[in-house]
């Protein structure tokens, strides 16, 4: 098992000059200490903010907080809700930061999974998979349990979640480990059935059924009106935001959407906000669901069969 401060020089490339700032919420005090010591063996100048808990992924922190991500030469997140899809995230990037996002991360998470992964196969593997997703004009999902869905992706770019964040203005989760894309809004239809997990409900015990037309969700079964109570509460929420194939070997599905987007033979769809990413939809929520063992198809290539991906 590696220790917790050689994978932040792996992934982060800390120097001891440079100023971290770990930005934190209530909720996530005993994993942000241990993160705050890992960080100090390598930096000499660690701060730390710490914020009440943000109700849902996506909302924006305190302005006091986005201003001090923006001035930092790395931010590390372990927040309870993600700031990964935030106007502050993304204003943090274009001055320069390099920024870790590692929303729910728990203390197990941090020993075991895909945090203990081989990045540079990560890397390898997210890399591909972005570039495919970036050369296709449309993406087709089938699952066992009965997903069919399509989703046009023209003109649109893929990103690759590789762990290595040591450029100035690179972003990405830790643990890492996917390709993703914004599908065109407006232009996806069919039927998505989540099997493994989803945003605020955890792992699931049940399938949850989501019917798409014209790229928003319009139909829900199966989540006891929790998710479709989130679709009317937020405008935009109901948006097919993104599609990502999980490319970490050590990853699992453990119901941590954060790990579990990342885990090899999933695939995952996210609904509301995608505007920094490439999408054009602003939005205070950004919800992942995960499905377990699905055929991929771009354009007429096959990208995965039941799970499996069709290269190494």
């Amino acid at each position: 098992m590696r220790k917790l401060a050689e994978i932040f020089k792996t992934t982060l490339a800390i120097k001891r000059e440079e100023e971290v700032l770990l930005v934190t919420d209530d909720a996530m005090l005993e994993v942000a200490s241990l993160i705050e010591s890992a960080l100090r063996e390598l930096s000499d100048e660690v701060l730390v903010l710490k914020m009440r808990p943000r109700g849902m992924h996506g909302e924006e922190p305190p302005r006091v907080v986005a201003q001090a991500m923006k001035h930092a030469s790395v931010v590390v997140a372990p927040t309870s809700k993600s700031l990964s899809h935030t106007s502050a995230r993304k204003r943090a990037c274009e001055a320069g930061a390099r920024v870790a996002s590692m929303p729910g991360i728990t203390l197990e998470m941090l020993t075991a999974g895909g945090m203990q992964a081989d990045y540079g196969e990560v890397e390898r593997l997210a890399k591909a998979v972005a570039e495919r997703l970036s050369r296709a004009e449309s993406i087709k999902i089938k699952s066992p349990l009965g997903t069919d869905f399509r989703a046009s992706l023209k003109g649109r770019r893929a990103l690759a979640d590789t762990g290595i964040i040591t450029k100035p203005g690179d972003f990405g989760n830790l643990p890492a480990g996917e390709g993703f894309i914004a599908p065109v809004e407006g232009e996806s239809e069919g039927v998505l059935v989540f099997d493994g997990s989803f945003a605020a409900l955890g792992k699931l015990a049940e399938p949850l059924r989501v019917r798409v037309h014209k790229g928003r969700a319009v139909e829900v079964e199966g989540d006891g009106g929790r998710i479709s109570a989130l679709f009317r509460r937020y405008a935009n929420a109901s948006n097919v935001a993104e599609v990502g194939i999980g490319v970490n070997p050590a990853a699992r599905v453990t119901g941590n959407v954060l790990e579990d987007e990342k885990a090899f033979r999933t695939v995952h769809v996210a609904f509301g906000d995608n505007h920094t990413f490439g999408g054009r939809t602003r939005a205070e929520v950004h919800l992942d669901g995960v499905i377990l063992n699905p055929s991929v198809w771009l354009d007429e290539e096959r990208l995965m069969e039941k799970g499996r991906l069709c290269f190494r």
